[in-house]
């Protein structure tokens, strides 16, 4: 089985648009650069992804370093800054696609947004 994973911050205190924006923003960035063959193994499982989150950016860094290791395909997402968000605010990290078991070594113990 194939999913992604997008980390979200809490303390950002984002609006619900705003934070599906960065979610969507994380995902696409996340999945353009994964290997062709992953892309068409997680398209033809339904591309599962999860959302979670963590208290702050020194967690969302912590984890992005767990999944370098790994060496999972990331994509950290800093706001542009147009609306709610400082330019450069770092909001959110996707990890993957890629196998579950893989991802859940570097997010498995996060909880899910709610």
């Amino acid at each position: 089985m194939f999913k992604q994973v997008i980390v979200v911050r809490d303390d950002l205190k984002l609006s619900k648009g705003k934070l599906a924006v960065q979610v969507a923003h994380a995902s696409l960035c996340a999945y353009r650069k994964a290997s062709k063959l992953i892309k068409k193994l997680w398209e033809l499982e339904g591309e599962k992804k999860v959302v979670l989150h963590v208290k702050n950016l020194e967690q969302l860094k912590k984890i992005k370093a767990k999944a370098d290791k790994l060496k999972l395909k990331t994509c950290l997402i800093a706001d542009a800054g147009r609306t709610e968000l400082k330019a450069g605010t770092i909001t959110a990290l996707a990890i993957g696609p890629n196998r579950e078991g893989k991802i859940d070594k570097v997010s498995g113990s996060l909880p899910l947004l709610s």
